[in-house]
């Protein structure tokens, strides 16, 4: 099997695939398994550029070389999909490529913008990643990296961040830029395909997130035949790693009704 997966639980558990969020690694969802509970068999691999995976390919479409990477890790048979952010989009893209083999879909926070192209939230998004655009183009990496987590970092001042996650971010703060085919324009043709999807879908969201997130979610409430969605008190775009027990909580009922 390529690249690296971390796996918790017992063999003979319910399937679970968990893809992470850019900038993290496979471990950040340690928490969100504990709050679980027993009964689960979870594989969570790094996306490529991530923790111990390979690097990416600069010259090749970044979704499809990640997508690409995670299906050796993919659970034999039926299998429930959770993902967050950039990792939510990859999680889709197994929904509706392959909606034989999967029970569930569990999107946190998914940061397809495509989505919500057209509304005031997109513009409004635009203008508030300004900064960073600005930043980026300079190609001043420190100062990309504050930028992007001014929007994206849970509100936390980039002083506070530990130096090794620092470091880890600003190393890898080109992949933002490389995502934006897929997230911004959609290169994987994932929003026109939303209304094909078979699997019960659980929406999650922090009621503290950029506010693009909730017009991500709205119309992928419109599309998508069989949604619940959630939003958590008190929680930002992190909430899966801030606020475990309440979307651990909310992900075991979706297992409950996917059956």
């Amino acid at each position: 099997m390529s690249g690296f997966a971390r796996h918790w639980g017992e063999a003979g558990g319910r399937a679970v695939l968990m893809l992470h969020c850019s900038l993290a690694h496979s471990g950040a969802w340690e928490g969100m398994v504990r709050a679980l509970g027993p009964g689960y068999r979870v594989t969570a691999p790094d996306i490529l550029g991530h923790g111990k995976a390979a690097d990416i390919d600069p010259t090749r479409d970044l979704h499809d070389q990640c997508y690409e990477a995670v299906l050796p890790h993919l659970p034999e048979g039926r299998f429930d999909a959770v993902g967050h952010s950039f990792g939510a989009t990859l999680a889709l893209r197994l929904a509706e490529e392959m909606p034989d083999r999967i029970r569930s879909l569990t999107l946190i926070e998914p940061v397809l913008f495509a989505a919500a192209k057209g509304s005031g939230a997109f513009s409004a998004h635009l203008l508030r990643m300004a900064d960073y655009a600005r930043a980026e183009a300079l190609g001043d990496r420190e100062t990309t990296t504050r930028a992007f987590l001014d929007v994206w970092g849970n509100g936390a001042l980039f002083e506070d961040v530990p130096p090794a996650q620092r470091f880890y971010a600003m190393d890898r703060i080109d992949l933002i830029k490389a995502s934006e085919p897929a997230l911004f324009e959609d290169s994987a043709n994932l929003v026109p395909r939303l209304a094909s999807m078979a699997a019960p879908v659980l929406l999650v969201e922090g009621d503290e997130s950029p506010p693009i997130i909730a017009a991500i979610l709205t119309r992928m409430e419109q599309d998508i035949p069989d949604t619940t969605r959630v939003s958590v008190p008190g929680a930002g775009h992190m909430v899966p790693i801030t606020h475990p027990v309440a979307v651990a909580g909310a992900v075991v009922d979706l297992f409950a009704r996917a059956g």
